[in-house]
């Protein structure tokens, strides 16, 4: 049973990273009211220019910063429909996500045509091995993103509910009126949640090309974003409490691939169905109780 649980284990932290990542940012930006639709795309396109850039210079840090770089941009680019011009957020968000899906997709067959086989790094991050020689190094032989993700947690934590940023940036999600009236500058907090959350998508997808998979494939993301958002709805906006989604959906995840391993007798098309379905009804319970910040959505314009 311990050869089985504490692999598994290991496996749902990994699969969990990408989806903390994203849904840590995506928390900072809702909590400043507004609503990033374009989460699956800035991943997908930090995947990819992280890739590429790596790739290029033989540099993994570099590609690391390409991705954090292609996520506060798009999200910057979001800002200005969003914050800026007051444009709708779901509309301005999922047209975020089809164009960086697009630059991905047309950068990929610019660069590397129709080939069949991914392109792989020569060299992807590695995983970093603690407690080696004992009965949790499966558990703990992780790369170095995954620890930073799970640090992360009680840092934003900390930053949303222990400083007065963190007072600021909620206040401007709750009610931007009264924030402007305090002398709170709304757009620059908006703005700011944004930068931070851009960065955290971008590190999520960075961790997928040059960790996870050391390749980029078009479906690399695979819905990953759109996850986060769940899980940031079924976290109810609370740091600690995506961690608890993020691993249950990476803990799903990570059980019907070792069911599919053992060739357990159930068809394949459920197992894989499995950790969405389960994700959908958590989500379903505890999206009842819900409390969304106040001004989600809103746009802000100042008067006078």
């Amino acid at each position: 049973m311990e050869d089985f649980l504490l692999p598994l284990l290991g496996a749902t932290f990994r699969i969990s990273t990408p989806i903390l990542l994203g849904a840590l940012g995506e928390t900072v930006a809702e909590r400043a009211g507004v609503l990033n639709l374009g989460i699956e795309g800035t991943m997908l396109l930090s995947a990819f220019s992280g890739f590429v850039v790596a790739q290029a210079t033989g540099s993994l840090l570099a590609g690391l910063l390409a991705a954090l770089l292609t996520g506060v941009l798009l999200n910057l680019l979001l800002g200005v429909l969003a914050v800026t011009l007051g444009l709708n957020q779901h509309v301005s968000g999922l047209g975020i996500t089809l164009l960086a899906t697009g630059l991905a997709l047309f950068g990929f067959r610019l660069l590397y045509g129709g080939a069949s086989v991914p392109p792989k790094l020569d060299e992807a991050l590695p995983q970093l091995t603690l407690l080696a020689g004992t009965p949790l190094e499966p558990v703990f032989s992780q790369y170095g993103i995954t620890y930073i993700a799970l640090l992360l947690v009680p840092i934003i934590g900390w930053l949303l509910y222990r400083t007065a940023f963190g007072l600021r940036l909620r206040a401007v999600g709750e009610n931007p009126e009264a924030a402007d009236t305090a002398g709170i500058n709304v757009y620059l907090l908006r703005y700011l949640a944004l930068i931070i959350g851009g960065a955290l998508m971008g590190l999520g997808g960075a961790f997928l090309s040059l960790a996870q998979l050391g390749a980029f494939t078009h479906g690399i993301v695979n819905g990953r974003g759109w996850v986060a958002i769940a899980v940031v709805i079924f976290g109810n906006w609370q740091p600690r409490k995506v961690l608890v989604g993020a691993l249950l959906f990476g803990g799903l995840q990570a059980l019907q691939l070792r069911l599919q391993a053992q060739q357990v007798p159930v068809p394949y098309e459920l197992l894989l169905a499995l950790p969405y379905l389960l994700t959908i009804v958590a989500i379903a319970f505890a999206g009842r109780n819900a409390s969304y910040p106040a001004a989600l959505l809103k746009p802000y314009k100042r008067e006078g």
